[in-house]
């Protein structure tokens, strides 16, 4: 009984746990988490991250509360695009990443991506400056063979 206690626990976490660093899920979301922050947040193309993102998007943030797409959007092209010689850009750390697949009656539906990323200020002729550092829990849902950004909580802002 005890074998099979064992076996049982190894298969549950095994098949509910994080995928391996080198597997082909993970290796497709950390391409993905660069596109989508390298266009949609440091580029600010606003077209791109309107599709990538779903209609019904939540973000919870620690400072700024939570917010629907629309609003999301707004603060995107307010705070983060409006200005490009004071430009916030965001890189990841990308040891930190985690993928946690989500599966429906084992069809893949979804993943939990989870990290850290630093913030930059960028100015025209300079390096890049540090300027914080933040968690990020992502809910990404597979929809027509693309990863649809759905929740997001950006926490620990430093």
């Amino acid at each position: 009984m005890r074998k099979l206690q064992i076996l049982l626990f190894m298969f549950v976490n095994f098949a509910f746990g994080q995928v391996a660093k080198n597997s082909e899920l993970f290796l497709a979301l950390q391409k993905h988490d660069s596109i989508f922050f390298e266009r949609g947040f440091n580029q600010c193309d606003i077209d791109y991250l309107t599709k990538m993102t779903h209609k019904d998007l939540v973000f919870y943030h620690d400072r700024s509360g939570v917010q629907d797409k629309q609003k999301f959007l707004e603060n995107t092209k307010k705070y983060l695009c409006s200005d490009s010689n004071h430009k916030p850009i965001r890189k990841v750390r990308r040891e930190s990443l985690e993928v946690y697949p989500l599966y429906d009656n084992g069809v893949l539906y979804g993943v939990v991506q989870i990290g850290i990323h630093d913030f930059y200020i960028r100015e025209p002729n300079k390096e890049d400056k540090y300027t914080g550092t933040a968690k990020f829990t992502h809910v990404y849902l597979l929809e027509n063979k693309e990863w649809i950004l759905k929740e997001v909580l950006s926490f620990d802002h430093k």
